[in-house]
């Protein structure tokens, strides 16, 4: 092992050179999960998707450009009051926006979602209507009439 100067804003220091680092990795905590990153990273994904900016949707959410953008950022905590009509405003229902949230939150945590049809059902579907069936729209019973008027 050999010294070297190495010169830091003119303060000079000895550093070792030449010597493989065998130091023991450093136990890592795992990474917080933070509620209002996940639901602002979520809005603002709905939000680029359909194209649209934060002063489009911030002036049909009635909410500041400001506030919205920190709600975005995960730099505030959302009321429920202010998300329901921030997805009311991306035209977005607040269960399918939580939805998302809640997946993200399952993969951070390292979880499965669990697929939440019985096997039975998926199968009896895929008989049905086939295996190219993945939704109701794929139906051609469901075609014209919304899922919840069936």
């Amino acid at each position: 092992m050999t010294k070297q100067p190495v010169s830091v804003n003119g303060v000079v220091r000895w550093k070792d050179v030449g010597q493989a680092d065998h130091s023991a990795p450093e136990h890592q905590e795992p990474r917080m999960i933070v509620l209002r990153h996940e639901i602002g990273e979520v809005l603002r994904d709905v939000r680029q998707r359909q194209g649209r900016t934060l002063r489009e949707v911030s002036h049909s959410a009635r909410v500041s450009l400001g506030y919205l953008s920190e709600v975005e950022r995960g730099q505030k905590e959302a009321s429920s009051e202010l998300l329901a009509s921030i997805c009311s405003a991306l035209d977005v229902p607040m269960s399918q926006m939580l939805r998302e949230v809640s997946e993200r939150l399952a993969e951070a945590e390292g979880m499965q979602v669990p697929d939440t049809v019985p096997n039975e059902l998926a199968e009896e579907f895929r008989r049905e209507y086939g295996t190219s069936a993945v939704s109701a729209e794929d139906l051609p019973a469901a075609r014209g009439r919304s899922v919840a008027g069936q």
